[in-house]
C-alpha cells in the first residue's frame, strides 16, 4: 500500500515538472570564439586588399604609358622644308638664267664645237675670227657674272639659315617626345644638306667659269697662231728664200 502511494506520488511530480520545464528559458547565450577561424578570415581580407591594389597599380602604369605613347607620337608643329626647298629654287633661278656654254650636256657639246673649233678653215675670213673671239670673251664675262650671282644668293641664303638654325636647335631641345625630335632632328639634317648642294653649286658654277675662260684664252692663242701664220704665208714669195 505504501509503495503504491509513493509511485504514484512520483508520476504526478513528473507531469508537473515537465510542462515547466518547456516554459522555462537560459538566461543568457554562451559565445564562442575560434581563432584560427578569425586568422583565415583576416587573411583572405588581406589577399583581396592586395589583389586590388595590385590593380589599381597595372591601371595606373598603362595609364603613364599611354600618356608617354601620346607625347611621343606628337608631331612637330613646324616644317623648315618650304624654307630650304625656296632658297634652293632660287639658286636654280639663277643656274637657269646662265647665258652663253650651258650646263646642259647636250648643249654643251653642240656650243662647244661651235666656238672652240679643232681647226679652222682657210677661208675663214679675219673678222669672222675676231668676232668669234669676242664671242667667247663675253660667254666667258657672263660666267664669272653668274658665279659672282651663286655666290651673293647662297651668302643671302646663309645669313637666313642662322635663324633657322637657331630656331629648329631650340624645337629640337624643347621637344615633348621621340617624334618631335626625330623631326627636328631631320630637318636638321635637310639643312645641313641645303647647305652642302649649294656648295656644289658655287664650285660648279665657279669652276665653270675657270674652265670657260682658260679655254678662251687656249682657243684665241690658236685662232692667232692660225691667222699669223696665213698673213706670212709659207715664205716662198719674198725673194731671196
Amino acid at each position: 500500500m505504501m509503495r503504491r502511494r509513493l509511485l504514484s506520488g512520483l508520476i504526478t511530480v513528473s507531469l508537473i515538472a515537465k510542462p515547466m520545464a518547456d516554459y522555462v528559458q537560459p538566461a543568457y547565450a554562451l559565445i564562442v570564439f575560434d581563432p584560427s577561424n578569425y586568422a583565415q578570415n583576416v587573411l583572405t581580407a588581406a589577399r583581396a586588399l592586395e589583389q586590388i591594389n595590385n590593380q589599381i597599380q597595372s591601371l595606373q602604369n598603362q595609364a603613364t604609358m599611354l600618356q608617354n605613347m601620346a607625347r611621343n607620337l606628337q608631331r612637330l608643329d613646324f616644317s623648315s622644308v618650304g624654307q630650304l626647298t625656296g632658297s634652293l629654287h632660287r639658286i636654280d633661278g639663277l643656274m637657269d638664267q646662265a647665258s652663253g656654254l650651258s650646263f646642259d650636256l647636250g648643249k654643251l657639246q653642240d656650243q662647244w664645237r661651235s666656238q672652240y673649233p679643232e681647226s679652222y678653215d682657210a677661208t675663214i675670213k679675219v673678222s669672222d675670227v675676231a668676232s668669234a673671239a669676242r664671242e667667247r670673251w663675253q660667254t666667258a664675262m657672263q660666267a664669272f657674272r653668274q658665279t659672282m650671282g651663286v655666290q651673293s644668293q647662297i651668302v643671302e641664303n646663309v645669313r637666313a639659315d642662322g635663324d633657322l638654325l637657331a630656331d629648329l636647335v631650340n624645337r629640337s631641345q624643347g621637344a615633348a617626345g621621340a617624334l618631335q625630335a626625330s623631326q627636328a632632328t631631320n630637318q636638321l639634317m635637310a639643312l645641313s644638306t641645303k647647305q652642302q648642294m649649294q656648295i656644289q653649286t658655287l664650285l660648279a658654277t665657279q669652276f665653270r667659269a675657270e674652265a670657260e675662260d682658260a679655254a678662251r684664252k687656249a682657243q684665241s692663242d690658236e685662232a692667232a697662231r692660225e691667222m699669223t701664220e696665213r698673213f706670212l704665208g709659207t715664205g716662198s714669195a719674198y725673194p731671196g728664200n
